[in-house]
Formats: C-alpha cells, structure tokens, sequence
C-alpha cells in the first residue's frame, strides 16, 4: 500500500474499528500508550476523507503557534524585518505521536502558500537569526562591571585573602586539626541549589568508583580504554557523513563570495596602499569609540524562543543547579589556594550571590602609545639574575616552627612546637568537605539528564562555530591583513607543556653526544661499585666510539611499539636502552653535577632565544626520596645559571610511592610529602639558610603531578583511607589522594609566601590522558590549568563545566598519538571550536619531534590536518600565553595593557593577531552560556518568592 502524502497525526482509524489515533507517516497506531504496526489491508483514506476529520485551520499563524514544530531558520538582516519576496525556509513539522493531542496540532499550512512572516517570527517555536549589527558585548563592557574577590597573578586572579571567609550565613573554611564533623559543604551557597541527587553522591560516586576498579581488572590490557560511549561513537559516524557531504558537494554562499570579490579588489599592493590612505583619512572623521565599534561588526547567530536549550524546563532547572553547584565550588577551592578563576564566570556567579566581588590592582603597567611600531618586547634586566646575589640582602628570617600533622604542614610562630596557641591561622581544605564535594561531582557526571543537557550545549556550540566560520572567515582574514608586519610567525607563543629532560630533539642530543666524547674523553663522569668511571671507560663498556653513534643508534624516539604501553616509552628516555646514559647526560644529579644537562638546556634556551617569539615552561622533576633534592635542584640552577627571559620552571612529582616503598626508601606516604614541601616551607621562612632555593623559586610557576594514568588503582580516596602517615602499603595512592595532599600542602605555603610578599604557585596536573574519568574530577577542583584533558571528550558534563570555567587545557596531538589517541581523533580542533581554553604543546620533543623548533612542528602539523585557519593558530597562540605562568608585567608586553578585561577591550590586535571579531564572538557565547544557566536559577528563585507571598497575602485575607 503506498504511503499516504501528508497528513495530520491524530486521524481516527479509516476502518472505523475504535477511537485509536494512528499516524500516517509511520503507519502505526497507539494502543495503551504504545505504537503497533497499521496493517496494511486497510485502506490509506484519501487526502479530501482525511481533511474532513482534519480540517486544516484558516489562519497560518495559528496553525503556526499551535503547532509542535522543530526550530524555523532565518536569514533576517540587521532591521530585523526581512524584505518582500524573501524566502523563508521552514523546516518540515515535527510528528506528534501524543495520544490526545488535538487536530491543530497537526495541521499544516496549505501548499502553496507562504504563511507570513510575522507569523512565523511571533511563534513559540525557536528561531535562528543572523544579524550583522554592533556587538553588545560592547555596551556590556563599558557598564560598570561587578567587582571581583579574585586578584590575578599573571593573567591568574587571586583572592583577597579577607575575602576568603564566605558572606553572612556561611561557614569560613578553617583549618582543620583533625578530622572535623560532619561537612556542611552545602550550605555556604547564596541560593539555594538542591538538587535529586542530594543525599545520594555517596553512594553514586562509591558505586562509579568500584566500577571504575573493576573494569580496570578486566580489560585486557592494562594501558587500552574501552570504547563504551554511544555518544562518541554516533558523533564520530555523523563526522564521517559530514567529511563525505562536504567533500561531494561544494557550496560557496553568496555572502562568501561577494566578501571575496571585495576582499581581492585590495589584493595588489598599490591597491592596499591606496585603500590604506583612504581609511586612514576616513578614520580621522569618527571618533575612536565609533572607530572600535566598526571593527568589531560582524554578522551574529541569536537564537530566540523559549525552547531554546532543547530539554523539558524542569531538566534545564535541575541541570542549571547542578552546574551552578559545581562553578561555586571551583570558585571556592581556586580562591582558598589564591589561584584564579574566570573573571567573566565569576561576574555572573556573583549576581547569584549576597558576597560582594572586590578586585585589586596590579602594579600599574604604563599605557601603549597608539602608534604602528608598538612595543611588544618587554624591557628584561641587564644583569643576569643569579649573579653577584648577596646573602646579606635576603628577607629576614622569621623563626617560625613548621611542622605536618595528617600530611599538612602547620606553621607556629615560635619554634616550641608543643605550644598549640602559637599557631598561624593559615587555611586548607577540609578532608571531609572535600571528599563530600567530590562525591557530588561524581554523581554529577553520570546523571542522565544533565548529560543530556550538557551534550546539546556542546554540539549547539560546535554548531554555531561553524555559523561563525561561514559567515566571518573572510572578515577576519581582513583583519588581520590590516595589520602591518605582524603575523603567525612573529606573535608571542608558549610551549606550556613541556619536559626539561626531552626538551631537545634526538639529532641534537646526538650532536652533543659527540662533541662531549670529543673534549671530555677523560673527565669522570660516573662511579660504578665505588670505582670512579671516565666518559671513554663508559663508552668502552658498551663497545662503541663516536663514530658508531647515530640516531638510530640512540633508540630514543617513539614509535608504533609505544601506543598503549607507557612502560615502553619510559624506557625511551635512556639513550641506546642505557639507564647510565641517562644519568649522565639528562639528570640534574650526578658525579658531575648536571653540568652536561644544564648545557644541552643552555643550548635550548639559545634557540629559543634565537627564535625570540617562542616560549616554554620547562618541567623538572622532584621525586620526594630524600629531604636536600629541592637544595641540589636550586644549586644546579644557580651554579650553572640555567636561567633565560623565554623560559619558566615547573616542578613536577610522579607518582611513584609504591616504587620508593617497596625498596625501602620510604616509611610512609607522609615522608614523602614532607621531602617535597618542607624544604619550601624552609626557604620562604628562613630565606638565608636556603639562598639558592630562594633566588631559584623566584622563576618556578608552580607544580604538576605526572606518571601513567592508565594504571589501574586499587583504593578509593574516601573518609576511610588512611591518612599520609598510617599509609604504610606498597600499593600506590589513588590519584585525587595525591592531589588534595599537593594541593593542601601548596595551599598553605601560598598563604605563607603571600604574607612575606614572595609570589604565589599554581597546580597544573597531568589529568586526563588515560584512565579513569574522576582524575579530571579532581583536576577541575584544584587545578588552574592541566595537561591532555583527553577523557573530556567521553564526559560531556565535565567537558561543559571545563568550557565554563574557561579552565586551560594544554595538548599534545604528536605525544597522545604515539601513545593513547591516534592524531586524527584527538578532540583538540572540537575543543577549539567549541571555545574551550586549549592550547598546543611539546611534551617531549626528544621522542616525538624532529626538528629544532618543536613547537612550530605542533602548529604545522596541526594547520595541516585539522586545516586549521590563521585566526584559529594565533588564538592558540593567544591562550597559551594567558594560561602561561609569565609575569604580568610581561604579558602586558606581548598582548597589550589591556589583556586582563572582558572580552574585545582586552584584545590588541597588534600584539596578538588575533581579530576582534574572534574574541567578540568567544566573549558573547560564553556569556550567554552563562546567561542561560543563572536565569533559570533565578527565575525558579523568583517563582518561589512569587508563591511565598501569594501564601502570605491568602493567610492575612483568611485571617481578617
């Protein structure tokens, strides 16, 4: 029987066998709720019998308003109004299977006639307009802007440390002695933000936790993740259609085209000269406010109607809670470590909040002069900084007492640490808030409806950056085109994740092999059993000359063998599969001091220095074995003077307790953390008994915990663990146990430091690469910053809640390709274009890179395959320098005085290359992301006030 044409969906049954609605599209019938199959010996009725039961309704509007319809795409410009005669593309109507809906509900507009246009833009139904008019961001940057408790370090805000006691009704959170009572971590928030997963996060993130546990025994190897998303594996079919669509069918907009044909009309270059003198003498007739405004013209997508978020309102309102619950608490644990949050993310938090947002200002950065020869290269100081040091200027000494108790350090004003009432009120996390506050995040992820809410976020914002694109592209090129002598190659990048020891490639390494063994033949390098070796005895052993040695030879570089085994790439890192190798040439601590490394580092920082547009913050690493690692380090640093203006130190821990345990190098958890932070505590109280480590802290950013992810973990962090000092097992801690005692620890010395007036660190963990997905739990709770943030792409919520914070994620497409993530399903370009705060990094260029200038090779390859546009590579290369640890002196230099404000005021094209339209447009999608999730907090808020006082007046009537 063929299929009827059209048609409504609550026509009665033609066989006149009962009042069941059946559809005509999908020819079945609801019975009890439920579709059946409509056979096929009844008749299909004909279109003037199913008019009769359905009569189509005479006004289109109507038909419009009363219909269930899917959103309604228009093309309207800037009036708002579209012209007559224009067409108005209406997507087909949406099929209403519900057993009582009415005739109108089905009805369709008559063929032939187009129902009119204010009909269709007054509907419920949600639109889509492109406008090109000034950006409101604009007029929302020149309000005065709510102020903000944050006071940012860098481009990092940080509290003021009065405010770090919440507002009236809350609880401060103090220092915890032991372990307190029971948490209150809920009730300190302004609104009130409970939600049906309350009272059951314990329970939830136990159960996801033993999951966790258990599939890990039963993959079947140890470093491979399950593919067990549907949604990863649908959206990486719909990709393959799309790259299929796009590549039989080529269509050019005419917007697209006539944006061209003007753009090459000034392609020449007397044409650009001419066009140049024309606008500058136009510029001179409009003030510089309206001169802003033009340049950030670009065409929008708005979208309006009151489905617009696409879930029921109660979904949207219990999601927005959620997701509001969980920003409060980043907001929370960044501002009690003094690291920084998102200015724009703290602004809308605080219309949600009775605290009031204090910011204080930097060191007063002179303004740029508006001039075509900006200054973008910051003035550096002469004299190197570990030279001529006098120990008579260090600060003087405190005499404070320090101490750890339950794997914290507690500092006392007297060095009689017996005496309680002599402590300093320094505050840190308390164990059983946090543990509460990860619980909820851990239900967080797994319920269902926020997933979904989250997951319609991320692909309506990875939908709309493909609107942008199509409609500005030619814009932004523009743009930058204007700009004179500044393009990708000469703005300020930063290779924010990166490792001392492979931060050379292999032919340079080589080299230095080579000219080593050259001149220092004879200089002991090594003690074997206590015989002292030479660099030839050394050699000699393992048979070789320099004339043998090539890179091959080294074996140090990753290939297909590495993928999925992390034991196999640490074994990378010894030259020619020789550990004494390793110690020789690429460790700080040695028989002859780290000299060989810290001139093969000298020789990086010559390139980069070289290059003068590149940056790295180098990694080096403390293993926590013995308490004078941290005085060797600084003392290899100073004595060597590893120092250089594009270069900044972060200090990494691995992981590795179990190793150090099982061969009887340490007690227990806790003195392992007292190797790592105490000596810090030493050197920022008592300056002069640690003068390198002091001068040497002054150019470490802060600290990052690395080792493999994958492994599997047999605890789980929870008010059951044991504490630092009873943790006596060989197993190792779990990876959130790691980070909160790193992260309590840095909290407590940054408190300290803040007080002396030393500058503050920061966390930047490895998080997300393999493994399971609560590591990125823990990262976005304490972490400024971390490194891979694979795993995002299989948690929406967590991928969502990381855009909102705008927390910055630093990725190696070469590194996860030779190990976990092969290159051309790493979600760095789904990141980008959904306006996460991603960045692209090294990782160890001595293993996956081949050329001198590593960092370049990322952003080529990467331009390659992803087809990346020149706007899209300078605003990675914007986000790195923002989420670099860099001064903010210096960042005022490379992207102007200005940085630290919202949005396109912050911007300087100059400097940055990066389009005002780009950022406008970045600025404005997170705002109204944020936007939607605040209102539907506070128009629920306003209901319940609404129905309180209708209460109220109903029980003061009945009462006269």
């Amino acid at each position: 029987m063929p299929i009827p044409i059209g048609g409504g969906v609550n026509t009665r049954c033609p066989s006149g066998a009962g009042d069941t609605p059946h559809c005509w599209r999908c020819r079945c019938h609801w019975e009890g709720g439920r579709h059946h199959l409509w056979g096929g010996s009844v008749p299909a009725p004909t279109r003037s019998e199913r008019h009769k039961e359905n009569p189509p309704s005479s006004s289109s509007c109507s038909r419009l308003a009363t219909s269930s319809s899917r959103p309604i795409l228009f093309l309207v410009p800037a009036s708002g109004r579209a012209p007559r005669g224009t067409l108005v593309q209406r997507r087909r109507p949406r099929i209403n299977h519900q057993p009582g809906a009415g005739a109108a509900a089905s009805a369709r507009p008559h063929r032939g006639r187009r129902p009119p246009l204010g009909a269709l833009a007054t509907g419920p139904s949600a639109t889509i307009a492109i406008t090109s008019r000034s950006a409101p961001g604009a007029t929302m940057a020149s309000a005065t802007p709510a102020k903000c408790p944050f006071k940012k370090r860098g481009s990092l805000q940080t509290p003021n440390p009065a405010e770090l006691r919440a507002g009236p009704g809350s609880r401060p959170l103090q220092s915890a002695r032991s372990l307190p009572g029971p948490s209150h971590c809920l009730k300190h928030f302004p609104v009130d933000l409970r939600t049906s997963m309350d009272g059951k996060c314990k329970e939830i993130a136990e159960e996801l936790f033993c999951r966790s546990l258990a599939e890990s025994e039963m993959r079947t190897a140890p470093y491979e993740f399950p593919e067990e998303s549907p949604i990863e594996q649908l959206e990486e079919r719909r990709q393959r259609l799309e790259r299929q669509i796009s590549q039989d069918v080529k269509l050019e907009p005419d917007i697209l085209l006539r944006a061209k044909q003007d753009f090459l009309k000034v392609d020449s270059a007397a044409d650009l000269q001419l066009f140049k003198e024309q606008s500058e003498d136009l510029v001179d007739h409009i003030p510089k406010e309206r001169e802003a405004l033009l340049e950030r013209e670009f065409q929008r997508v708005t979208i309006s109607g009151e489905e617009k978020c696409g879930v029921p309102f109660t979904d949207l309102l219990d999601a927005a809670k959620s997701v509001v619950k969980a920003l409060f608490l980043r907001e929370k644990y960044m501002g009690l470590s003094l690291q920084s949050f998102c200015k724009t993310t703290a602004r809308y938090l605080q219309e949600l909040s009775e605290k009031p947002l204090e910011t204080r200002g930097y060191e007063e950065v002179p303004e740029t002069p508006v001039a075509a020869d900006a200054p973008v290269h910051p003035p550096f100081a002469e004299q190197h900084p570990y030279e001529m040091w006098d120990p008579k200027t260090m600060p003087a000494d405190l005499g404070f007492g320090l101490k750890m108790v339950d794997g914290v350090v507690h500092v006392y004003t007297k060095q009689d640490l017996t005496d309680k009432s002599t402590e300093l009120d320094l505050p840190y996390p308390d164990l059983q808030e946090f543990i509460a506050d990860m619980n909820f995040l851990m239900a967080l992820i797994i319920n269902g409806p926020i997933k979904s809410f989250c997951y319609r976020r991320l692909q309506y914002l990875s939908s709309k950056f493909q609107m942008h694109v199509l409609l500005n592209e030619m814009k932004e090129l523009a743009a930058q085109k204007k700009v004179p002598h500044r393009d990708f190659y000469n703005i300020r990048k930063v290779d924010t994740h990166i490792h001392a020891s492979s931060c050379m490639n292999q032919k340079h390494l080589l080299r230095f092999i080579k000219r080593a063994m050259k001149k220092h033949l004879d200089e002991i390098v090594h003690v074997e059993k206590g015989k002292e070796q030479t660099l030839k005895e050394v050699f000699e052993t393992m048979n070789l000359t320099a004339y043998d040695l090539s890179v091959d030879t080294l074996d140090v570089h990753a290939d297909r063998n590495t993928f999925h085994r992390f034991d196999k790439f640490n074994a990378k890192y010894n030259p020619i599969g020789e550990s004494i190798l390793r110690e020789i040439f690429i460790k700080t601590d040695n028989r002859v001091s780290g000299k060989y490394f810290a001139h093969i580092i000298k020789e990086v920082m010559s390139d980069l220095e070289e290059s003068k547009y590149q940056n790295a913050e180098l990694r080096l690493s403390i293993y926590g074995r013995s308490r004078d690692e941290w005085d060797k380090l600084a003392r290899w640093a100073v004595n060597h003077r590893v120092h250089s203006n594009n270069v900044r130190w972060l200090v990494q821990v691995p992981r590795l307790f179990d190793v150090y345990r099982t061969k009887k190098q340490l007690a227990n958890f806790q003195e392992m953390l007292e190797n790592i932070f105490l000596p810090l505590y030493e050197a920022t109280v008592h300056p002069a008994q640690h003068p390198e480590l002091h001068l040497f802290l002054e150019h470490v950013d802060g600290f990052d915990s690395v080792d493999d992810e994958s492994k599997p973990e047999h605890h789980i962090f929870n008010l059951d663990s044991p504490l630092p000092g009873n943790w006596v097992e060989e197993d190792n801690p779990p990876y959130s146990y790691y980070l909160y005692y790193m992260y309590a620890n840095m909290t407590v010395l940054n408190h300290l430091r803040r007080k002396r007036g030393f500058h503050t660190f920061v966390l930047r963990p490895h998080c997300g690469e393999a493994g399971p997905i609560h590591h990125l739990v823990s990262g976005f709770m304490v972490s400024e910053n971390i490194s891979h943030g694979l795993l995002l792409r299989k948690a929406p919520v967590l991928q969502y809640l990381y855009y909102l914070a705008q927390i910055g994620i630093a990725m190696s497409p070469l590194s996860n390709n030779s190990l976990f993530l092969s290159y051309h399903r790493n979600p760095l370009p789904e990141y980008l274009s959904r306006g996460l705060m991603v960045s692209l990094s090294t990782d160890d260029p001595l293993q996956f890179h081949f050329t001198k200038e590593p960092l370049m090779e990322e952003y080529s390859i990467a331009t390659q395959v992803w087809k990346l546009s020149s706007c899209d590579m300078c605003e990675l290369a914007r986000n790195s320098v923002l989420m670099s640890g860099f001064s903010h002196k210096v960042k005022s230099y490379w992207l102007g005085p200005h940085y630290l404000k919202e949005g396109p005021e912050g911007n300087d094209i100059r400097r940055t290359n990066v389009p005002d339209i780009r950022v406008s447009y970045r600025f404005e999608t997170l705002c109204q992301e944020l936007t939607l999730i605040t209102q539907a907090v506070q128009s629920e808020e306003l209901e319940t006030i609404q129905e309180e006082d209708a209460l109220t007046i109903t029980s003061t009537l009945s009462t006269h």
